[in-house]
């Protein structure tokens, strides 16, 4: 039974996985990260995404900042704040967030504040879109890069701060140490939650 929700977690992440290169969400770039994850750096790939995340609302809230000053001329530096958020998307294979950053940048070259302001609030739907997906997908992967765990609880239990007992259908389950289960819900609802007890 466990070794079927192992399957249909691996199933459910490389559909996924295929439904955001199919929508030019994410390209080959991000296969080419993920080569560079292996035993000794097994969260390379988040680690990296989430650096990513966090200097691209840096960017975004700068951005955001440039087009609400009324008084707004400087687009040679909204091109620069658009030119690192376009380099590191491409960096990790985000292809939809890298394009709508080129189309950004053909509007602050001519000087659009109108259409500054559409692209800026495409981009912030694109962004957010990405980091849903890519967070769904994190959040699976811990149960499938260390498959091993799944036969050691109390190793499991060290890593991650909760026993994995069994998966049925998509239900998640977790065993506290004073024996009682909880859901956690279906797998794209997974939560990764301390419990102060294990």
């Amino acid at each position: 039974m466990l070794g079927w929700g192992v399957d249909r977690l691996r199933a459910d992440m490389n559909r996924l996985l295929a439904m955001l290169f199919h929508q030019g969400v994410l390209d080959e770039q991000f296969l080419q990260l993920q080569q560079l994850e292996d035993e000794s750096s097994p969260n390379f790939v988040s680690e990296v995404v989430n650096i990513y995340f966090h200097e691209s609302e840096k960017l975004l809230r700068n951005l955001r900042g440039l087009l609400m000053d009324r008084e707004f001329s400087d687009y040679k530096k909204m091109g620069t704040h658009l030119n690192q958020l376009m380099g590191s998307s491409s960096s990790i294979g985000a292809k939809r967030v890298r394009n709508v950053c080129v189309a950004f940048r053909a509007s602050s070259e001519q000087n659009s504040r109108p259409g500054c302001l559409r692209a800026l609030e495409l981009l912030e739907h694109e962004y957010c879109y990405l980091k849903n997906k890519l967070h769904e997908l994190f959040q699976v992967r811990p149960l499938l890069t260390f498959p091993n765990t799944f036969q050691n609880s109390d190793l499991f239990a060290s890593r991650f701060g909760f026993s994995l007992v069994y998966i049925v259908t998509s239900d998640v389950k977790l065993r506290c140490a004073d024996g009682s289960t909880e859901s956690t819900g279906s797998w794209s609802d997974l939560r990764f939650v301390t419990m102060e007890s294990v």
